[in-house]
């Protein structure tokens, strides 16, 4: 027999009101039972959320064995069973009066939908006024942990109110932790609940008391106070932050978070967020009207956001503002921090097509290092305007251009003295010139290619012009007197007047090819494809004097595998080194045919100079002889599924020695466990000094299912002394874990250590309390969340600050 009549609402949000607090961290829930609370009712429909979605538009059907009573009151007994589409609602017995509404449910009760299940002995109300009560209820979350149980919940509408409640993501068998309140009142319209003498229990312990707070019900955001931070360390003692959230609308929202450092001060931190259909942005500030450490005002601005023009063009800032030079070093928490010697700021509109990028951009930098003058900062690009475009023509070619227009410029450079370990400016100031730039560069090429080889020769052409001020002219001519053997004091007006309109104009020819041979091989039983690849790449450049050229954005890249492929080792357009050199390289690989996996990578190359290469960025570079450069090698090679063993590795046959050494191990233990052991040495090639040499250790090991030790041993052998230790443990549970971190670092340049404590308790499915320690433990142990030693970097579709560098384009 069915009827058409509408469902009982049962609003249960009441029952994921207390959930709404979840935590967005990824959570452990392999503790768990697989087991649910309430496992799904046999005569329920499919919890399709579909079906969520359109449930309004549906009638209700009725089932059961029997029909009694009247054609105005009829009783339904026996399996009776609503349902309307992802809806269910099962009882003994329904009894329900067509003219009034009343209706009583009466007898294991059963309600479940797409999002949650819950059991009841009785349910009564009127469908007409929309009032319900429902009594002896237990229930469990459908897509979270979450489950618990109400001794009634009464209905008005929209507005309801559940009477002793509890909440927990813990299985009935382990209630490790639950939060219970005696009453609880919730507004559906509005989206919010407001919970009465909430009381957090560990165990049977009660660790918090809420006499009062209010809470979101669904995804609408609320203001409110979020979880605390707390954090004890050497440098800021005692480290309490209290968040507060404001709502302020759908599409933006504002964090205010006061801060007391019991070392520091009071500062206070804000996080403004926006979003609309063409971008997003945040802004973060940071103001301390004291820091008792320094005895000065702090402050911080930064703002990163974007908007979409169109589907070609995207305007993009990136801003960064500090209030003094010590800033970044006194309030980082990484050894970044200390390293840190500039902050870059950048606005433009960038474009990117099929065949082309283009962007207009501005950028300036800020001397975060106050061992440092602003000497030590780049030039400020003040425009900056670039353009790529490359598509094939006819049936074997390939044309492109690089092309850049860009004006340097740059502040006053501020002296600075030493006075009692101070460092202090001095009063002195000097004036660094700049000028602009205008560099293109055209090409043509002719990829060639079977299905074991390829060959691409390519001809480019290089023009560089520039417009200097004055004074950095006439600089440089007095670097070029100095060269020659001409004391520049001795020199007439004439010879020291320098070139303003310089200009550098060279082709480039290179020829790239290579060999693919492969077979099928058995190693342990187990088939491989073997490959072996052998490449040759030439590189031509003829020699121009480029010493009347300044040196505005362009450094020496580091020696590596890929510098081996580039047509220049340099970055930027101020320098394009001459060559005539060819390197040789071979790669072999060992791939695993049932799934594609790269057993073994080996690599090797060298550049063999058939001449001096004469161009250099200054005159304490040394000028690259004829002969051989370092070997250059990398290998990789999973020795076992779960061993991992990788070495790049540059031997100069010059020093015969090494100018650099990594080498690699991991091993993954059983229960997500990971052990990391690092070293790395490198050596200056010029002067065949040491420069680094540091050996690091990390490792997550679980002693069992609940408990594991953290840690991190990274030092320096060079400078005789630990930059970073971490001790930690961690245990962990069906729903709740606890993480207690040790840490020492190095806090400042000069080289003093910091020492700190992090404890943080995350309930699983609610929230967390403490300092971020996951952060931490992130950076600092690569495989600690399993899935990063696997993830992939999604491919860039939007142009950045380096699209244009033709250097970077072998």
């Amino acid at each position: 027999m069915r009827r058409a009549l509408r469902l009982l609402p049962l609003p249960l949000g009441i029952a994921i009101c207390l959930p709404a607090l979840a935590d967005e961290k990824p959570v452990n829930w392999n503790l768990c039972p697989a087991t649910d609370t309430l496992p799904a009712f046999d005569d329920a429909p499919s919890a399709d959320p579909n079906a969520a979605a359109i449930r309004d538009t549906l009638p209700t059907d009725i089932e059961g064995d029997q029909l009694s009573g009247t054609s105005t009151v009829p009783q339904y007994g026996g399996n009776v069973a609503l349902k309307r589409g992802d809806q269910f609602m099962g009882t003994d017995n329904l009894r329900l009066d067509t003219e009034t509404g009343n209706y009583i449910a009466d007898g294991n009760v059963r309600y479940s939908d797409s999002s949650i299940r819950l059991t009841a002995q009785r349910a009564e109300g009127n469908q007409e006024t929309d009032s319900h009560k429902i009594s002896d209820i237990r229930y469990q979350l459908v897509s979270r942990r979450g489950n618990g149980s109400a001794d009634s919940i009464d209905l008005q509408g929209s507005i309801g109110q559940m009477h002793h409640s509890t909440y927990t993501t813990c299985d009935p068998s382990q209630p490790v932790w639950k939060l219970s309140a005696p009453q609880i009142e919730v507004d559906n319209d509005e989206g919010f609940g407001t919970a009465r003498n909430a009381v957090l229990r560990i165990g049977k312990l009660p660790v918090m008391y809420m006499p009062w707070f209010k809470f979101p019900i669904d995804d609408r955001r609320m203001t409110g106070l979020l979880y605390p931070k707390l954090s004890l360390s050497g440098r800021n003692g005692f480290d309490y932050a209290q968040p507060i959230y404001f709502n302020l609308a759908p599409n933006y929202d504002d964090t205010l978070t006061p801060r007391w450092m019991s070392q520091r001060g009071v500062l206070l931190e804000n996080e403004f967020r926006y979003l609309y259909g063409g971008g997003k942005g945040q802004l973060d500030t940071l103001w301390m009207p004291n820091d008792e450490l320094r005895d000065r005002d702090r402050g911080k601005v930064e703002f990163r956001g974007y908007h979409n023009i169109d589907r070609h063009w995207q305007a993009r800032a990136n801003l960064a503002w500090v209030s003094d030079e010590r800033y970044v070093e006194d309030f980082a928490n990484r050894l970044a921090g200390v390293t840190s010697s500039n902050l870059k700021s950048t606005v433009g509109v960038y474009g990117t097509g099929r065949t082309w990028t283009a962007g207009l951009m501005a950028d300036r930098w800020q001397l975060t290092d106050y061992t440092l003058t602003e000497g030590a900062l780049p030039y400020d690009r003040l425009p900056r305007l670039y353009a790529n475009w490359g598509d094939g023509f006819g049936r074997w070619f390939e044309a492109g251009v690089y092309a850049e227009a860009v004006r340097f410029s740059h502040g006053d450079v501020h002296g600075k003295s030493i006075v009692d370990g101070e460092y202090v400016r001095n009063g002195s100031v000097s004036r660094m010139d700049g000028g602009a730039r205008l560099d293109i560069k055209p090409y043509v090429s002719m990829p060639l290619a079977g299905a074991s080889w390829y060959i691409t020769p390519t001809l480019a052409w290089r023009y560089t012009a520039y417009d200097l001020e004055r004074g950095l002219a006439d600089d440089l001519r007095r670097d070029q007197l100095t060269a020659a053997g001409i004391d520049p004091d001795t020199a007439t007006p004439e010879q020291l007047r320098g070139n303003t309109t310089p200009h550098r104009s060279l082709p480039i020819a290179s020829l790239d090819m290579g060999l693919f041979f492969d077979r099928e091989t058995t190693l342990d039983g187990k088939s491989y494809l073997h490959t072996l690849e052998p490449r040759l790449f030439y590189l031509n450049t003829p020699y121009r004097d480029q010493g009347d050229l300044p040196l505005f954005d362009t450094r020496a890249f580091t020696f590596s595998w890929g510098q081996l492929f580039r047509d220049s080792r340099y970055s930027g357009a101020d320098r394009q080194n001459d060559a005539n050199q060819l390197t040789a390289a071979l790669t072999t690989r060992l791939i695993r045919q049932a799934d594609g996996r790269e057993k073994l990578s080996a690599s090797i190359g060298q550049i063999t100079y058939f001449e001096d290469s004469r161009v250099t960025l200054n005159d304490r570079e040394a000028v690259v002889e004829q002969g051989k450069s370092a070997w250059v090698a990398d290998v990789n090679w999973a020795l076992t599924d779960r061993w991992t063993l990788g070495s790049t590795y540059q031997w100069n046959p010059k020093y015969r020695k090494e100018d650099l050494a990594s080498i690699r191990a991991r091993y993954l233990m059983p229960d997500d466990g990971v052990v990391n052991l690092a070293y790395r040495y490198r050596r200056n090639p010029s002067t065949g000094a040491d420069q680094l040499k540091q050996a690091d250790l990390s490792f997550l090991y679980p002693v069992n299912p609940r408990w594991s030790l953290v840690g991190r041993y990274y030092y320096s052998m060079y400078d005789h002394k630990p930059l970073e230790i971490i001790g930690g443990v961690q245990w962990d549970s069906c729903c709740l874990a606890v993480r207690a971190l040790a840490r020492r670092y190095v806090r400042n340049r000069e080289g003093e250590m910091n020492n700190s404590f992090q404890i943080e308790f995350v309930l699983k499915g609610l929230s967390s309390v403490g300092q971020d320690t996951d952060r931490t433990l992130r950076r600092a142990i690569l495989g600690y969340y399993r899935d990063d030693l696997y993830l992939v970097p999604p491919s860039n579709i939007e142009a950045n600050d380096d699209d244009y560098d033709p250097n970077l384009i072998p």
